[in-house]
């Protein structure tokens, strides 16, 4: 099976370094991205299998990010990442066709299970 190709984005560059040495250790190519305008720009030059997005940034937020991709038809399976508990607006994303969440900060192998779960997801949709 291919490498998953992961979009990171979250505006705490230690968590985003963090995690992409994590994922990469895992077998991922990682791209990691510190706002939601730098999120939009890749999914627009490449493909990605699943975006794991942080939800409160400054700037283009989690939410703002993801009603532009829909709007912009750059949709991706998506994992939502909160460390506010902020569950309702993690919920909201759902609404929006995020796959999932998690709360911040989060166990690797927890995040590998969403992003799998989001691959597979992805698979069987039409492309």
């Amino acid at each position: 099976m291919p490498q998953a190709h992961v979009l990171l984005v979250d505006d705490e560059t230690v968590f985003t370094r963090n995690i992409s040495k994590l994922l990469a250790h895992r077998g991922y190519r990682v791209t990691a991205v510190n706002s939601g305008d730098a999120a939009l720009r890749a999914l627009e030059e490449q493909r990605f299998d699943v975006l794991v997005l942080d939800l409160k940034m400054p700037g283009l937020d989690g939410i703002a990010t993801l009603r532009e991709m829909l709007k912009l038809g750059l949709f991706v399976e998506t994992i939502i990442l909160t460390g506010h508990g902020s569950i309702d607006t993690a919920l909201e994303a759902v609404k929006l066709g995020a796959h999932d969440y998690l709360t911040k900060p989060c166990e690797i192998d927890e995040l590998v299970a969403k992003i799998e779960s989001a691959r597979e997801k992805a698979r069987g949709r039409p492309s």
